[in-house]
């Protein structure tokens, strides 16, 4: 019975506090699974399945619960508490798991969602961390054009953003391809740009661009509409203005508006854009 570690143990004995558990009858080696947790109608030498952690006062002990992240898996989890010691995430059990200050990538607060890994530490105890580099391959099977799923680990405002695809896959989406914001802990969806020499992903939110320019078109479309038909702006505006009120590059508004002026959808004038 190690800590970490979800097993099948046989119900050894009972007491007023809960059940001990066992790997095998005549083990010395026991385990409490505290009264509360206990399977109704459980007898001497049923089977449970439950999962090894340490309680708050160190003390090895069962639980019924499954964690939302096992040790060498990644997952999303809350930050609940900042202290001088660490961050307290909530992996789903009665104690809630220590994210040290030195297994952190970035300064958190409490409500944000971080992606970590699981470990056990030299004092045998749980801890969760950031640096999850280690866990990802660079040996996935997508290629260019394909279309993934991913959680973001961090966002580098000089870079871009570092996302891990399918929990499992490097993965990153450079800073010109980034026009909303995102955070740490963010699932995403997007597409293989192109997969880089060392096999790490590059990848974009938007589409393909003779797709995508439909697609923003129609955003454009619709969001002038509920500003009553006319847009103080047309695009010659700053890149920062445009990207504020639509989410889209400057070129990539440049394109679906010269879209909508082929269709007739819209016309400019006096540096505004209009609904025809």
């Amino acid at each position: 019975m190690e800590v970490g570690k979800v097993c099948n143990l046989i119900m050894v004995k009972k007491t007023d506090f809960g059940i001990y558990l066992s790997e095998n009858q005549g083990d010395e080696e026991k385990v409490l699974l505290p009264k509360k947790e206990v399977p109704e109608g459980i007898n001497n030498g049923d089977k449970v399945e439950v999962f090894i952690y340490r309680d708050s006062d160190d003390r090895l002990i069962a639980t019924t619960s499954m964690p939302k992240v096992i040790p060498g898996e990644l997952g999303v989890l809350e930050v609940m508490d900042v202290t001088r010691i660490g961050a307290f995430l909530d992996m789903g059990l009665a104690k809630e798991i220590l994210l040290p200050f030195k297994e952190q990538i970035r300064k958190i607060n409490v409500g944000d969602k971080v992606l970590v890994s699981v470990y056990v530490d030299k004092s045998d105890r749980l801890c969760a961390t950031m640096k999850i580099n280690k866990y990802l391959s660079c040996e996935s099977p997508y290629k260019k054009d394909d279309k993934v799923r991913g959680v973001i680990i961090n966002v580098n405002p000089d870079m871009g953003a570092y996302i891990a695809v399918d929990m499992k896959y490097h993965g990153m989406i450079p800073k010109r391809e980034i026009h909303t914001n995102l955070k740490s802990g963010d699932e995403i969806e997007a597409r293989v740009t192109s997969v880089r020499d060392d096999g790490k992903l590059n990848l974009s939110m938007n589409d393909k661009a003779y797709v995508q320019i439909d697609a923003d078109a129609l955003k454009i479309k619709d969001i002038i509409t509920d500003k009553g038909g006319v847009l103080n702006f047309d695009d010659k505006a700053a890149p920062e203005v445009i990207e504020k009120e639509f989410g889209i590059s400057k070129a990539a508004f440049k394109r679906a508006v010269g879209r909508l002026l082929k269709n007739e959808i819209i016309e400019k004038a006096d540096g505004k854009i209009k609904i025809k």
